[in-house]
């Protein structure tokens, strides 16, 4: 697995299991806490995949749009 989707990984997870708490209305206190704590998981996700090394396969010109 590439090293930039576990961020990606854990950050849907965590975002999935707020959904679930939210749903069904678990403790308040925990929803808040899940709530507080999102900004900075997004903060490090987006951090992360923007430092991860990428090679593209081919130039803008080449694929614009990928309409060719």
């Amino acid at each position: 697995m590439d090293k930039s989707l576990i961020p990606v990984s854990l950050v849907s997870g965590f975002l999935l299991v707020y959904v679930v708490a939210v749903a069904v209305n678990l403790n308040t206190a925990f929803i808040l806490l899940m709530f507080a704590v999102s900004p900075i998981l997004m903060i490090w996700m987006v951090i992360k995949v923007l430092k991860a090394a990428f090679d593209p396969t081919h130039t803008f010109e080449e694929k614009w749009y990928e309409d060719q």
